[in-house]
């Protein structure tokens, strides 16, 4: 399957962030149909950094690999301003496809980006923009490949730039458009009616788009919806605790009603598949 399909299966599509395999595992486990890998958690939960374009597309390939061997999920990729000119991106494009992925974004920012909900981003001109998406359109082996534009505009230039931009990227080939730090719900639509191309909605928490719930961006009309950060802040969240549990008392002792099962976690990553097959190859006849 991969991303447009699961645009047809749910409206709007579900999109979760998977920072690493293991988390994709269980998005698949619940039932999502389709994943995502962010830049920031790239940045964040792989190497210790900060969003602020300091990673590499190897980086991110490194954890797409991880991810698509064991999981068959379609995911979207968060390839940042697409790391380089035209023959990077071109590259870019090539390798994403060929290890797995079915669908990217790029953004406008200039390449020194920053994150999408702090002051100080920098855009490039429009039609620099859309040579980087043009550059991944021409670069996809199948038309199946998702491209998504993502412009930051809105609060760098206002909501009327935002528009133009976004008509612009997908006169280029942009399949959908990714209108980031949107605070009024309406805004979307506008984004909807004046391309006419599905619209992704960001819900990132702590940042400056309100958490709108699932009707409420269905009857907005969007068409995908993204939670990017949630299960990494709330596994980050839980092992600080469990790191100053361990830490203050001495022992695990009292939050053992909080972990995942040893049992969960073999049943997760088919563990017992695994030990049956050491068995056969090297056990007892």
């Amino acid at each position: 399957m991969n991303f447009k399909n699961a645009l047809e299966l749910e409206h709007p599509l579900q999109v979760v962030g998977t920072s690493n395999a293991y988390h994709a595992i269980l998005a698949n486990q619940i039932g999502f149909n389709a994943i995502y890998l962010s830049g920031s958690g790239v940045s964040t939960a792989s190497l210790g950094l900060p969003d602020l374009g300091l990673i590499s597309i190897d980086d991110i390939l490194l954890d797409v690999r991880r991810i698509t061997e064991v999981c068959d999920l379609p995911i979207l990729v968060d390839v940042d301003a697409g790391g380089g000119g035209a023959l990077v991106i071109h590259r870019m494009t090539r390798m994403m496809e060929n290890n797995g992925v079915t669908a990217i974004h790029i953004e406008d920012q200039v390449s020194s980006k920053r994150c999408g909900h702090r002051p100080g981003k920098k855009l490039v001109q429009p039609s620099e923009m859309c040579d980087r998406v043009k550059t991944c359109v021409d670069a996809r082996n199948s038309d199946d490949f998702f491209v998504i534009a993502r412009t930051d505009a809105l609060g760098v230039e206002g909501i009327d730039k935002a528009l133009e931009r976004a008509t612009m990227y997908v006169s280029a080939g942009a399949d959908a458009i990714f209108a980031e730090s949107v605070s009024d719900i309406d805004d979307y639509k506008k984004f909807k009616d004046i391309t006419g191309v599905p619209v992704l909605a960001n819900i990132t928490e702590f940042g400056k788009t309100p958490l709108f719930s699932l009707p409420e961006l269905r009857e907005a009309e969007v068409d995908i919806v993204l939670y990017p950060l949630t299960a990494f802040r709330a596994a980050s969240n839980a092992a600080y605790k469990a790191y100053d549990e361990i830490r203050s008392k001495g022992t695990q002792k009292n939050i053992l009603n909080t972990l995942q099962t040893r049992e969960d976690t073999y049943r997760y990553i088919n563990y017992y598949h695994y030990e049956e097959k050491l068995d056969q190859l090297f056990g007892e006849n």
